[in-house]
């Protein structure tokens, strides 16, 4: 039951995600922002999301990852309330640094680091990449069905004569109503989502105590984890130059897209890079979760930088579907990756970590994509730098980790009395 529970929240989060990712940018640009300022809240964003991330995630054992899990639904509420209600732009930039937001259509706050750890304490470990896998593909069907209601919110507002901000108003007031939806499915779950009293008692060593904090809650697998976090970092960089809602406003800038058409393209994208994630089972179990981390991810980073080069509207949208199509490979692996590389009692704050790293390392990029978006000359430039920055992570990642990965990879064996 915890295991459908925790499905359906990845469902509802991910579709609010993508509901909102269509229409972001286009609603800050209605309420008067420029392209600067869009960037800049966006960055503050991931800022908040960080510290907030942080705090959370090295500390949902000691609070509860049933606890921690609603805390961060609540704060999704709040920001969806804030943006809703408010053109101000100090207060939006204040709702954007405490709430939950993802302008990416994908994951933000502690819930996946949280989810990822619950997760892998109630399956099998032999099992965790294809239950990885179908969590992921969950969460891009949930993200795409999001991303095409999105569209139809607005197309229908627009039936009903909203124009402006108030045209993608009701798209912001229902992602806060599916922070609500998602908050009773997290108290719902047992306590069996919970850190085992004997994963406790049997890492009392490497378990978070007050002269860990400083440690991050990592133990013995803290050198590891902090190296991936500094790749994935970089990565992360490299990515927030291209959220879906800069990408959506890109094709909106270039070819005119409506809202309505981007989300038909979004939904389309968002179902593709599920797919791909469920061949990565079948990949990391004959060729290496590392492996396959890299060697998917390389050609997508290729054919982000041809998006901008293609002359029309559908020959971009069909090299970005074709990014999409394997551009997700590599994400359930790098989270099977890394609940293997750490023992049972570091699960929890080695999610929250990496992800925090995620987030911390996308926070400047989404500014300097503003810039680029305001300047003709410059707004194809963001996939490029992307590209160019993912494929250096690729490389660096396969050097650095080759002889880790080896060694983590050994380590998924069922575990005795998983189940």
């Amino acid at each position: 039951m915890d295991r459908v529970l925790l499905f359906g929240a990845r469902f509802v989060r991910l579709f609010a995600y993508g509901l909102l990712s269509v229409v972001l940018v286009l609603y800050l640009a209605a309420l008067g922002l420029s392209e600067e300022r869009i960037g800049l809240l966006l960055s503050l964003t991931l800022l908040g999301d960080t510290v907030v991330s942080l705090f959370l995630t090295t500390s949902a054992d000691r609070l509860g990852r049933r606890r921690t899990l609603c805390i961060g639904a609540a704060l999704m509420i709040v920001a969806a309330l804030a943006f809703a209600s408010t053109r101000s732009f100090p207060l939006l930039l204040a709702a954007a640094i405490v709430g939950v937001l993802s302008p990416s259509g994908g994951e933000i706050g502690p819930f996946l680091s949280v989810e990822q750890a619950a997760l892998a304490g109630i399956v099998r470990a032999d099992r965790r990449t294809t239950v990885f896998a179908w969590y992921n593909l969950t969460g891009s069907v949930a993200t795409a069905l999001g991303a095409l209601t999105g569209g139809i919110l607005c197309r229908s507002a627009s039936g009903r004569g909203l124009a402006d901000a108030a045209l993608f108003r009701p798209a912001v007031l229902a992602y806060g109503a599916l922070g609500l939806v998602m908050g009773a499915l997290f108290v719902a779950l047992s306590p069996a989502v919970e850190l085992a009293p004997s994963a406790r008692a049997g890492s009392a060593a490497t378990l978070p105590t007050a002269r860990d904090e400083l440690r991050l809650g990592l133990g013995p697998s803290r050198r590891v984890v902090l190296g991936l976090s500094a790749l994935f970092s970089v990565d992360a960089f490299a990515g927030g130059l291209v959220l879906q809602s800069l990408l959506a406003y890109w094709l909106h800038l270039r070819f005119g897209l409506d809202p309505d058409a981007l989300g038909r393209v979004f939904f389309g994208a968002n179902l593709l890079a599920g797919a791909s994630a469920l061949t990565a089972g079948w990949l990391a179990r004959r060729y290496g979760l590392l492996n396959t981390m890299v060697f998917t991810h390389l050609p997508s980073n290729v054919l982000l930088m041809l998006v901008p080069l293609m002359p029309n509207a559908a020959a971009a949208i069909a090299v970005l579907l074709a990014r999409f199509s394997i551009s997700q490979m590599d994400v359930p692996t790098r989270q099977a990756y890394l609940m293997a590389v750490v023992t049972p009692a570091e699960r929890s704050a080695a999610a929250g970590v990496t992800t925090v790293a995620r987030s911390l390392g996308a926070v400047l990029s989404p500014a300097l994509a503003g810039k680029m978006l305001a300047s003709s000359a410059l707004q194809s430039l963001p996939f490029f730098v992307a590209g160019a920055l993912k494929i250096v992570y690729d490389l660096a990642l396969w050097r650095g980790f080759r002889a880790v990965g080896a060694e983590g990879e050994r380590t998924i064996e069922p575990e005795r009395g998983s189940s």
